[in-house]
C-alpha cells in the first residue's frame, strides 16, 4: 500500500510517501480502506520532535480516519461498513488497523471527508465541555481559539448545551464565530480578554501559551479552566476559587456516533478549511503549524 512514513523528525520534508507492506488485522481488530485522514497539531508537533516522549520510526502519522471496512476479525463490524475513528497504525495510509474501541459507524448523510475530521477535534471538545466541565444550559462558556479544529466545534456543542458562548480570536475569524452561533466575540488583537469578559463557568484553552495564563481571570469563583495546549495554571485558578486542568481525550464511539448524528441531521457543521491529496501532505503540515488555519484540514486517500 501507498502510505506517508517519516523516518526522522524534522521539517515537513521528512514526511515521504512510499509503498510499504499493508498491514494484517489482528483477532478483534479490522482492516480500513481509508477513504480521508485528518491532520491535528499532535501530527506535526510528533514529525518535529516537539512532543513529549519519544517516538519510535519509522512512523505513519495521523489518527483520525474515514473509510471502508476492507477485513474484519472484530465482533460488531462487517465487511463493506462505512466507519470513522481512530487508526492506531496511522491514517496517513491507504489501509489502517483499528478496532470496536476506536470506531463508530459513518452516517450515509456525512461524507468521508467530514467524518474524518471529526474523532480528535470533536471528542476533544465535547469531552472538555460535557465530561470535564460539566457544561449545562444558562451557563457562561469561553472558547479561546473559536475558528479552529477544536474551537470551532466547541462553539457549536456549548450553543446546543444552551450556554451563553463567547468566542475568541484574531479579527478575520469574528463573523465565522458570530455565524456558528456565538453569543459575543473577543478579537484579541483589539481587546484584552481580561477586562472583556467575566464570570465564566467553563473556559476551554486551545490556544496555550500566554493566553492559558490570560484565561485565569475571566472564571467566577467555583469555575473550570480546561486547556489541551499548555500545562494548567492551576495554583493560580486556586487563588480565584476555581480550577484548571489538562484535558487528555479519549477515544469514545458512543460520542463518536452522537456528534456524527447531528452532523447528519445538520444541528452542526465541521468548517473543512483544505481538503488535500495524501501526496500534498507536506503542505498540510505547513498549513496546520502556522496557527491560522479556519477549521479542519482533511488529506483525501485515493
Amino acid at each position: 500500500m501507498r502510505a506517508v512514513v517519516m523516518h526522522e523528525t524534522g521539517g515537513p520534508e521528512v514526511l515521504l510517501l512510499e509503498d510499504v507492506p499493508t498491514p494484517e488485522p489482528a483477532e478483534g481488530q479490522v482492516l480500513v480502506r481509508v477513504r480521508a485522514a485528518s491532520v491535528n497539531p499532535i501530527d506535526w508537533k510528533i514529525r518535529s520532535g516537539s512532543s513529549a516522549g519519544t517516538v519510535e520510526l519509522p512512523k505513519i502519522l495521523g489518527n483520525d480516519i474515514s473509510g471502508t471496512i476492507e477485513v474484519s476479525r472484530a465482533d460488531g463490524l462487517s465487511v463493506g461498513e462505512d466507519v470513522f475513528g481512530f487508526a492506531p497504525s496511522g491514517g496517513y495510509a491507504e489501509y489502517a488497523l483499528s478496532g470496536p474501541a476506536a470506531l463508530a459507524r459513518k452516517p450515509a448523510a456525512v461524507t468521508h471527508e467530514q467524518a474524518a475530521a471529526l474523532p480528535v477535534a470533536a471528542l476533544t471538545a465535547w469531552q472538555a465541555l460535557f465530561d470535564r466541565g460539566g457544561l449545562q444550559s444558562g451557563h457562561r462558556a469561553m472558547i479561546a481559539g473559536a475558528a479552529g479544529g477544536v474551537g470551532h466545534l466547541a462553539v457549536q456543542f456549548a450553543k446546543r448545551a444552551g450556554a451563553h458562548v463567547i468566542g475568541s480570536g484574531s479579527t478575520r475569524n469574528r463573523d465565522f464565530v458570530l455565524g456558528l452561533g456565538a453569543d459575543e466575540y473577543v478579537d484579541y488583537t483589539q481587546q484584552d480578554v481580561r477586562e472583556a469578559v467575566s464570570d465564566v463557568d467553563v473556559v476551554l484553552d486551545t490556544v496555550g501559551g500566554e493566553t492559558t495564563q490570560e484565561l485565569v481571570p475571566v472564571m467566577r469563583e467555583g469555575g473550570i479552566l480546561i486547556t489541551i495546549a499548555s500545562a494548567p495554571p492551576e495554583a493560580a485558578a486556586r487563588e480565584r476559587g476555581a480550577r484548571a486542568e489538562l484535558l487528555r481525550m479519549n477515544a469514545n464511539p458512543d460520542q463518536l456516533a452522537t456528534i456524527a448524528s447531528l452532523l447528519a441531521d445538520g444541528e452542526i457543521r465541521v468548517e473543512l478549511s483544505q481538503v488535500l491529496p495524501l501526496s500534498e501532505v507536506q503542505r498540510a503540515h505547513e498549513l496546520s503549524a502556522s496557527g491560522h488555519t479556519r477549521g479542519k484540514i482533511v488529506l483525501i486517500v485515493d
